[in-house]
């Protein structure tokens, strides 16, 4: 496949476009702000597309919404069930607590104290299981396989995708003179929602993804040709920190994602005390990782152009803010 082609993807305009219309009145728009406190980064326009401020904290309120509206009564009765570090996991237990859904979610034992308390405060059944997420996904699909539940998977489902694909379209609508997004990569999902809206009615826009470099699945399946399994690391970017990308996300990502980059731990640190310090704005190692990129130069960015950077997240445990703080601190020589 072609990169910026849109031929044989998982998911079609058509899906993308139901998937809008059918979550529009119970998620947050986001504001896209211009971002003036960080023009020494760039040398045109910056925006910061502000999904922290979703009802949740985070994107996922997007993808799993469009999901859940789909069910029918029989799988609505039986129940849903996810893994999730944390920011899926949110979304999933608020909106099935909204919809009348019994709702249980899988949480590795490293999720964050506030999304593990923020995910039982919405009423599911919270279970911790393994270091990372793959290992708590192996739970999930035994609750489905033997107690019959339905997955509500955190990006490897067409339906989440479609979601995720609604903040690419508000980006266009808030930022019509966008010429590169700057996308954190954990599963894939959002940066392949993203991308699909983009590309499909602005193909010049390029699309940038940033790993952790702890965690880097999208890159390492790039560089092989084929989806493989990483060995992941702790970091800082725990919503992000997955071993593999999907089998339908990967498709999308070879397709149009024009960049993959890594950024260190130190430069997450950095990212999230800059956030604090110059924009006021409280966003989680993982939905940093797009500034991380920018500060570093490693997103190429042309006279006057402008750039948006999704800050996905918001949902940091308070616990770590210190410490990250006393990180960023030292990486910038304070």
């Amino acid at each position: 496949m072609t990169r910026n082609s849109l031929a044989g993807l998982p998911v079609s305009a058509a899906e993308i476009q139901a998937a809008r219309d059918r979550i529009q009145a119970h998620i947050v728009h986001t504001p896209c702000p211009r971002a003036p406190a960080f023009d020494d980064l760039c040398p045109g326009p910056l925006y910061f597309k502000l999904e922290n401020l979703q009802r949740t904290g985070s994107f996922k309120d997007r993808g799993s919404l469009n999901r859940m509206l789909q069910l029918g009564p029989e799988e609505r009765r039986r129940g849903v069930v996810t893994a999730s570090a944390g920011n899926h996991a949110q979304a999933v237990a608020y909106h099935a607590q909204r919809l009348g859904i019994p709702c249980t979610v899988v949480m590795p034992e490293t999720a964050p104290l506030v999304k593990v308390a923020n995910t039982e405060g919405f009423g599911a059944t919270v279970r911790q299981l393994g270091e990372v997420l793959d290992d708590s996904a192996v739970e999930a699909n035994r609750l489905v396989d033997e107690e019959g539940m339905v997955m509500i998977h955190p990006f490897d489902d067409p339906a989440v995708i479609a979601g995720q694909a609604s903040m690419g379209a508000e980006i266009l609508e808030q930022v019509p003179d966008v010429d590169v997004i700057v996308v954190p990569i954990g599963g894939g999902g959002m940066i392949s929602g993203i991308a699909l809206a983009v590309k499909a009615v602005a193909p010049h826009v390029r699309i940038i993804g940033v790993e952790a470099e702890a965690a880097p699945s999208a890159r390492a399946s790039r560089d092989a040709g084929r989806i493989v399994k990483i060995t992941s690391s702790r970091t800082l970017a725990d919503g992000i920190a997955t071993k593999r990308v999907g089998k339908n996300t990967f498709p999308i990502i070879e397709a149009l994602v024009d960049d993959l980059v890594t950024v260190s731990e130190e430069e997450i640190a950095s990212a999230v005390l800059q956030l604090l310090e110059r924009q006021r704005t409280v966003v989680e190692g993982g939905g940093a990782v797009g500034l991380a990129a920018l500060a570093r130069g490693a997103v190429p960015v042309g006279e006057g152009e402008s750039v948006v950077v999704v800050l996905s997240g918001g949902n940091i445990d308070m616990n770590m803010v210190s410490r990250i703080i006393d990180r960023g601190l030292v990486f910038d020589g304070r």
